[in-house]
């Protein structure tokens, strides 16, 4: 570390931004809801990018072995994710799971003979319907856990999302560079 640094300096190079990236800059400031809501947003829009451009064929392309990870399969994970979170567990929605079963529970990402494209569309609709059912709620409010029957709250399941949003965008990074050497954030 040069001196300079060392002395408190401000850094002259960020990491760089994703080429294509139309995203508005998270806020520094606001209130819990709009950090919240606007983080996942964000991060919704990095799994986007990440998938944008990219040929169908190379959507389910396994770019980094041994790993089974796709674009594609985590388009179908996350639409999953969401629905399971939003709809079945805060809304209490009777409705099917996406992409799982007891008998096959890693089906998103193992049966990959849908067409990508379907799968950005089922993920958008999966996400308008979770951005609608936290806007009627008080982050407050809740919902009922599925593996344990406690209560569980909006504010909880917006901070899983982001998790879990965080660590497939950085798998989505990994597969992307290896697809066409894409890379930002």
């Amino acid at each position: 570390m040069s001196e300079q640094s060392a002395a408190g300096a401000m850094p002259t190079a960020f990491s760089v931004p994703w080429a294509d990236g139309t995203r508005e800059p998270l806020p520094l400031v606001g209130d819990e809801r709009e950090l919240l809501t606007r983080y996942l947003d964000h991060y919704r829009e990095t799994l986007l990018l990440k998938c944008t451009g990219v040929p169908a064929e190379a959507l389910s392309e396994r770019a980094v072995p041994p790993s089974g990870l796709t674009l594609h399969g985590l388009l179908r994970h996350l639409a999953g994710v969401e629905r399971w979170w939003f709809r079945i567990q805060l809304a209490g929605e009777d409705v099917p799971l996406l992409y799982y079963s007891d008998d096959d529970p890693d089906q998103d990402f193992d049966s990959l003979g849908g067409d990508p494209a379907e799968a950005l569309a089922v993920w958008r609709a999966e996400c308008a319907r979770s951005r609608e059912i936290v806007a009627a709620r008080d982050l407050d409010a809740t919902g009922t856990h599925a593996r344990t029957g406690d209560p569980v709250s909006v504010r909880r399941v917006l901070l899983h999302q982001i998790g879990e949003y965080a660590r497939h965008c950085g798998h989505a990074d990994l597969l992307r560079e290896r697809i066409d050497g894409a890379t930002g954030h």
